[in-house]
């Protein structure tokens, strides 16, 4: 099988997170400097059997998009143009970084290292995923 990668894409950084070959499990795979961020898929491409690619959607309460989107839109054009046989799909992230978070307090983790930069970008990464998964199956 394949796995699918999940994208929590930022202005700055952009959290990357992955399923197993079954795609059950999501974990997290690290945080990106988002200026690189195509350099490290093809990378991650050439080396795994990626399937599909889950974006975060970024919407604000009231249905809007948010500004991000403006950056978004052309990265998943250049996307689709290297690898037109992985599957995009767009998965809403509304409270993806709140509840990243909260996980990371509950799961214990030590607050010096929940404010490592990049930390909540892969832990809403995994969420995104897995709200993906959820609905998946």
């Amino acid at each position: 099988m394949s796995r699918i990668l999940a994208l929590d894409y930022g202005g700055k950084r952009t959290g990357v997170a992955v399923t197993d070959e079954l795609q059950i499990i999501a974990s997290p795979v690290d945080t990106i400097d988002t200026s690189k961020l195509m350099d490290f898929l093809k990378q991650y491409i050439e080396k795994e059997n990626v399937s599909d690619l889950v974006v975060g959607l970024s919407v604000r309460f009231s249905g809007e998009l948010n500004e991000i989107e403006n950056q978004i839109q052309p990265f998943l054009k250049k996307f689709s143009e290297q690898f037109p046989l992985i599957k995009i799909h767009r998965e809403n992230e509304m409270f993806t970084s709140k509840m990243a978070s909260q996980a990371m307090f509950a799961g214990g983790m030590k607050k010096k290292k929940r404010q490592e930069k990049g930390m909540v970008d892969k832990v809403s990464a995994v969420i995104i995923l897995q709200s993906f998964l959820s609905h998946k199956l």
